[in-house]
């Protein structure tokens, strides 16, 4: 058909969009299958160095190898199915051994179909690593459930039956002597494909469940440092309450000091406790996909999580809201630190204008005592000037009375000296008025 879309501006990430909501596939499990699903952390030199091992793997096995990474990789090589997935932080990489077999449960995995020394080369750090173990379930239950527990090395188990009965899942939640930790999927009459994404929903719960737990240490090495900064503020709000004329400078020091390490704590733990609470959204999703019926003696999944996983999860977001409660408590105590200080410099700032004010009035006091001064000792000068010239007058043959002219010009010259020093004195202070 013709493409009717092709003269309209289509967005460039049309067909990635689309893609994405099938890039990650259910898988399709035969009854007969044994499975290891394994998570590792990555860094990005990591993944490039984990796609060339995969690259390796087929090589190994004489089989074309992929040229691309891809977010979800999966290739059925014989009897052994490869899949990896990409995510965020971790790749998982899932191995399901299809051969027939009658051996015990858990004495053939997915990993035995590998070459040998393939899996020591892996790059990363393993978070979680556990075998699925998928075979057809008996009539008999009881008798069933007794024959599998030996199998799991006589650890408390946790059980149900999902999908209304249609199959029942088993699991202890530990590991066990080979370093891994192991899940039963009794099928009772559900398809391939039925079967495949309730085994993707139980791998997913256990990584989840991990990746989940992963802040918790941090919360637990974090909490002492917390109660420490807690008393200390505790101490500090209540030397600011009690206003005992603490030292601003050295409190000001110590609030600078408890800043910044929450500032240290909260760049190295807010991603890890972001991300515990959607590993945790996600966990319950599954849980509730599983729809889960009690078996008998057992705690089913979604009890298990909500008595374990949940109190921890609540742990990390306790640490992370006092984390966020104590950095709002601190910059409280800093404005108040600093409001007290803005107002200890105003107040020494008011009391350096009132000296400046006061050496002011003193100049002043001090100028017009210098002006009066001034005045007598340039009328004197203009006198004496005065006086010479009056004496070259008479001298010269004129002839007047100079006493009595000498004695009427003093006190004009002394006002007409008073009213210029005056008028200068006026207009400079008009000048400062315009500036």
């Amino acid at each position: 058909m013709p493409n009717l879309l092709a003269s309209l501006d289509v967005h460039p990430l049309r067909e990635d969009l689309y893609r994405e909501l099938h890039s990650r596939p259910f898988q399709v499990i035969p009854t007969h299958a044994r499975i290891t699903h394994i998570a590792v952390l990555t860094s990005r030199e990591q993944r490039d160095e984990q796609f060339r091992h995969l690259q390796k793997l087929h090589r190994l096995l004489g089989e074309p190898w992929p040229e691309e990474e891809v977010s979800c990789y999966e290739h059925t090589l014989g009897n052994l199915r490869i899949r990896r997935e990409v995510h965020m932080e971790f790749a998982t990489y899932t191995f399901t051994n299809l051969a027939e077999s009658s051996a015990d449960p858990f004495a053939e995995t997915g990993l035995s179909l590998l070459p040998h020394g393939w899996l020591d080369e892996l790059a990363g750090t393993i978070v979680a690593a556990f075998h699925v173990d998928v075979k057809p379930s008996s009539r008999d239950a009881r008798s069933e459930l007794a024959f599998l527990r030996k199998h799991f090395e006589g650890m408390r188990l946790v059980g149900s039956s999902p999908m209304e009965g249609a199959a029942r899942i088993l699991g202890s939640f530990q590991l066990h002597s080979d370093g891994f930790g192991r899940f039963m999927v009794l099928n009772h009459d559900m398809s391939n494909s039925q079967l495949g994404r309730l085994v993707q929903r139980l791998m997913e719960i256990e990584t989840y469940r991990l990746m989940a737990l992963l802040a918790l240490p941090l919360a637990r090495q974090i909490t002492p440092e917390l109660n420490a900064m807690d008393q200390q503020m505790s101490e500090i709000t209540q030397s600011l309450a009690d206003n005992n004329s603490p030292d601003e400078q050295a409190i000001l020091a110590q609030l600078t000091h408890i800043a910044a390490r929450i500032e240290a704590f909260r760049a190295h733990s807010t991603f890890r406790f972001a991300a515990t609470r959607a590993y945790h959204r996600m966990v319950l999703t599954r849980l509730e996909e599983l729809r889960e019926d009690e078996l008998s003696g057992h705690l089913t999944f979604h009890e298990f999580m909500t008595r374990r996983l949940t109190p921890a999860v609540e742990t990390c977001e306790a640490v992370g809201d006092r984390l966020e409660d104590l950095s709002r408590r601190v910059d409280r105590a800093s404005e108040m630190m600093r409001t007290r200080v803005d107002l200890a410099i105003q107040s020494q700032n008011q009391q350096l204008l009132s000296s400046m004010d006061r050496r002011s009035r003193i100049q002043l006091m001090m100028q017009h005592t210098v002006e009066g001064f001034s005045v007598v000792v340039i009328s004197y000068y203009l006198i004496s000037l005065l006086k010479m010239a009056m004496d070259a007058l008479q001298e010269s043959g004129v002839q007047f009375n100079e006493p009595l002219a000498l004695g009427i010009s003093i006190p004009v010259i002394m006002t007409l000296v008073f009213l210029g020093v005056r008028r200068i004195h006026y207009r400079f202070i008009r000048m400062a008025k315009h500036q």
